[in-house]
């Protein structure tokens, strides 16, 4: 039971180590519920004489303590639950304990835990300290060797850095010795001991060195392995080829995980993976599936540079290796995929998540200056508005600096754990540009708002555009300073001509005025092109100007933005009772125009078909009633699958592809074009409709086919969802992350009985509440994109999310934590719903035996 408050940790207070720990020797002997850990610590006191040695460590049994050989007495030293504190220590000692942990009962997967009968760790943020007693922190690093002793019914035993020895004990247990030669925190420190299939293979750096690659996986599981392994190959070649970076030791592995909290681990030289994010084949992945395989890969491969070579002083910069590496990995994807179709992904996904969060209680900057615990700031605003920092970093400089920016870094940082400001600073040195406005970047949080207006003198020829930009209060920052925002702008003429090519416009001003001459006709705005930056645009585009942007832009992305912003305001029209059925008629007419366009790609025309979801509607339209934003993006569904019912069904079956499944992206494109046409098609389930769905599902040759199709048969409800569930699980029951799937597509059933079947799916013999990714599958999907069954009239679903919330609090915080959000985003909501939401929030904070994860966002979201 809690007895106080729990204090925030503070940037402002950052002070360093006293002590540096030169090197690190570990010798783990393994067991389920008895591991035994023995640590020798080389340390040296570097800060005041006198100051007492104070270590982290959490739910550790101390057997043993000794400095420099010499066992000390009980008075010597302190233990209580966080900390091992010993007084009167040398100015340079070795400090030796034995610890006792219970991986086997360790349900929170942080530490060291078991799953599926192997042990493995998680450490990052704060995990090595439930392992050993050692100052837990990025800014402290040591050189590991590590020893690992195990029964010989775990045949592989890997740490980080390079084998240098093993062989046999007595009776059946075996063992390990690694050495890792770079300098590293204990968050990146990892172990796996295991039965494992491994897949092999090599890449000759640009230098020449041979490096072995081995992935690990479940027994049988080899053969869905082999796109990862490729896929880490191009982003070794990529990373050498775009950033002139070197993978460093002679030996990279991969081991996949099927419990695992986060998507996978950068570990130095041994990466640890959710099996979710690593295992595919065309029969139980699907094409998303490959896709996120490829970026996550490629991610935890960057941080070998952007992490590992260089890491954080203090957690506070952790967008410092997060936002840097998730722009690195969104640009190796937009060369593998295709530059325009990944770039409206990756800011749907940061619209979604990330200005949701800075919508509601839990926005914070960039770089927080507080927090309570650090696992709740692996948040969307750290990695994905940090990875938009850093590309309008690269707009502002230019590629060639920008790189000799990065190249200042690498080489001034190699070895170190360091700040934001050191980042910037390289950058501002290689270009000569003063950045220090720019810095306010990472510490205001909230999305600005940006408005552009304009006015077309004809007889002169001349454009001026008044630019003003404005940022709401988010907690803690009521006021707001103005930022320098890149706002790439084109102009089109209103038969489709360019009038004048891309150009970046500086607003670094509350309010700015651009005077643009020898504009020859009247002008239509493509502005914020490529989404320049993260903000909210505005401006006094009419929807005529729209249309011609969806025909004609050369902007892909502002094609694409001009159909969903069209999109966007019938819905809202309609929601708020006031339909234009016109409208409606002229937008189906402009994006069957926008389909059978030859000049655009099946990927393109897939992400033109979406039309904008219900969560992101949600926070434009407050305060927000979901069933009516429900009901009418249903009718325009509905409208655009009858106006364009011929085409969308001859799209349908262009799209079939009878020949072998190939990964790549014009088949993955091909195949998306054909699910959003099933999608759409769905909304006019007539029975030839039905049929061709019912068709789709039943013929499908690979997951991404099946799982379109369970969705579209989902979303028609009735006898036809029932027996296709039905189906799928009785096909798929024996494959755990296809079994993912199933939980995931009931959970966005958009049918009225669809809270009471996902309460019933709890009670199913396949749901795994102590499985992240099950649980993510049901109870997040539900939460976070299904609002019109989440916000049930009667509070249900809010009882539900806060009935699981408290259970997994007891075992699994960091996860529990998680599923705070959608609770959390009450004030935006109609007061009948936000009342209901408020009420589950305080039932939370109220319950006396709450995780530090949970209370924090808990409290926050009701502040």
């Amino acid at each position: 039971m809690r007895t106080d408050t729990p204090q925030p940790i503070r940037l402002a207070d950052y002070s360093p180590f006293p002590f540096a720990i030169e090197t690190t020797r570990l010798v783990f002997d393994l067991h389920p519920s008895a591991t035994r850990v023995r640590a020798e610590l080389a340390v040296r006191r570097i800060g005041a004489p006198g100051e007492a040695l104070t270590l982290n460590g959490e739910r550790l049994k101390l057997l043993s303590i000794a400095i420099d050989g010499q066992a000390l007495s009980a008075n010597q030293y302190v233990a209580d639950a966080e900390h091992l504190t010993v007084h009167e220590v040398p100015d340079q000692f070795v400090l030796t304990t034995e610890v006792e942990i219970d991986p086997l009962a360790n349900k929170a997967l942080t530490g060291l835990y078991m799953s599926g009968g192997r042990f493995c760790t998680q450490c990052e943020a704060e995990g090595f300290r439930t392992i050993t007693y050692f100052p837990d922190r990025p800014d402290v690093l040591s050189r590991f060797s590590v020893r690992i002793e195990a029964d010989g019914g775990l045949p592989h035993l890997l740490s980080n850095g390079n084998l240098v020895d093993q062989g046999t004990l007595e009776g059946s247990r075996h063992f390990a010795e690694w050495v890792d030669p770079f300098p590293k925190p204990s968050y990146l420190f990892a172990l796996v001991a295991g039965d494992l299939d491994v897949v092999t293979d090599s890449f000759v750096t640009m230098s020449g060195r041979e490096v072995a690659l081995k992935i690990f996986v479940d027994p049988g599981q080899a053969s869905r392995a082999t796109y990862a392994l490729d896929s880490l190959k191009r982003a070794m070649k990529w990373d050498e080829e775009a950033f002139g970076r070197e993978y460093d030791l002679d030996l990279f592995m991969i081991v996949a995980v099927r419990d695992f909290n986060f998507g996978a681990m950068e570990n130095k030289g041994l990466n640890i993976f959710n099996s979710s994010l690593l295992l595919a084949d065309p029969q139980t992945a699907t094409d998303a599936d490959y896709e996120r395989i490829e970026a996550v890969v490629a991610h935890e491969y960057f941080h070998n540079w952007t992490g590992n070579r260089i890491t954080c002083r203090d957690w506070f910069q952790l967008c410092l290796k997060e936002g840097f590496t998730v722009f690195r990995d969104q640009s190796f994807s937009a060369d593998m995929r295709g530059a325009a179709v990944q770039r409206i992904k990756d800011v749907r996904v940061l619209r979604a998540r990330q200005f949701a969060e800075d919508a509601g209680p839990l926005a914070h900057p960039v770089r927080p200056s507080s927090y309570l615990k650090i696992d709740n700031f692996y948040t969307a605003t750290i990695y994905e508005k940090g990875s938009e920092i850093i590309r309008m970093l690269k707009t502002l400089l230019g590629a060639e600096a920008f790189r000799k920016g990065c190249d200042l870094y690498f080489d001034r940082h190699d070895g170190q754990a360091t700040t934001v400001e050191a980042f910037i600073a390289c950058f501002a040195e290689a270009s000569g540009r003063d950045l220090s406005n720019f810095f306010a970047w990472y510490e205001q949080a909230g999305t600005p708002t940006v408005t552009i207006a304009s006015d077309y003198d004809a007889d002169a020829q001349v454009l001026t555009l008044s630019l003003r930009q404005s940022t709401a209060p988010t907690p803690g920052q009521p006021t707001k300073k103005a930022l320098p925002i890149p706002i790439a702008i084109g102009l089109l003429s209103y038969d489709g001509e360019a009038l004048r090519d891309t150009e970046v416009v500086v607003l670094d001003q509350d309010a700015m005025t651009v005077r643009w001459e020898g504009v020859p006709k009247p002008p239509v705005l493509s502005a914020l092109r490529n989404f320049s930056a993260p903000v909210n645009l505005k401006t006094d585009a009419r929807p005529s100007d729209r249309y011609v942007l969806l025909a004609s832009d050369t902007d892909l992305f502002n094609r694409w933005e001009a159909g969903q912003t069209l999109a966007r305001d019938l819905i809202l029209s309609r929601a708020a009772g006031a339909p234009d059925e016109v409208g409606e008629e002229r937008y189906a007419e402009g994006l069957g125009r926008a389909l059978v366009d030859d000049a655009s790609e099946p990927a393109f025309k897939a992400l033109l078909l979406a039309l904008p979801s219900e969560p992101d509607l949600a926070l434009i339209s407050e305060p927000t009633d979901p069933q009516a934003l429900h009901d009418a993006r249903d009718a325009l569904r509905t409208r655009i699958a009858v106006h364009l019912g011929d085409l969308l069904r001859r799209l349908f079956g262009e799209m079939q592809n009878e020949g072998e499944f190939s990964p790549d992206a014009q088949a993955a494109g091909r195949r998306a074009l054909g699910a959003a046409c099933a999608d759409m098609l769905s909304a006019d389930p007539h029975a030839d409709n039905l049929a061709r769905l019912t068709g789709r599902y039943e013929a499908a040759r690979n997951m991404t086919d099946m799982i379109s199709g369970l969705n579209a048969l989902i979303s028609v409800g009735g006898p036809t969802r029932d027996s296709a569930v039905a189906h799928f699980h009785q096909a798929w029951r024996n494959e755990p992350l296809v079994m993912d799937k199933w939980f995931a597509a009931q959970a966005r059933d958009p049918n009225p009985d669809a809270l009471d079947r996902v309460i019933g799916l709890t009670k199913n013999a396949d749901f795994e509440p102590t499985n992240p990714n099950r649980l993510r599958a049901l109870v997040s999907t539900f939460a976070h994109f299904n609002p019109a069954r989440f916000h049930d009239p009667s509070g249900a679903g809010y009882r539900f999310l806060a009935d699981q919330i408290l259970s997994v609090d007891a075992f699994n915080p960091m996860t529990a934590a998680r599923l705070i959000e959608p609770l959390g985003a009450w004030r935006r909501y109609k007061p009948e719903l936000g009342a209901l939401m408020r009420q589950e929030l305080e039932r939370i904070a109220a319950h006396p035996d709450l995780s530090k994860n949970v209370l924090e966002l808990v409290t926050k979201s009701l502040a």
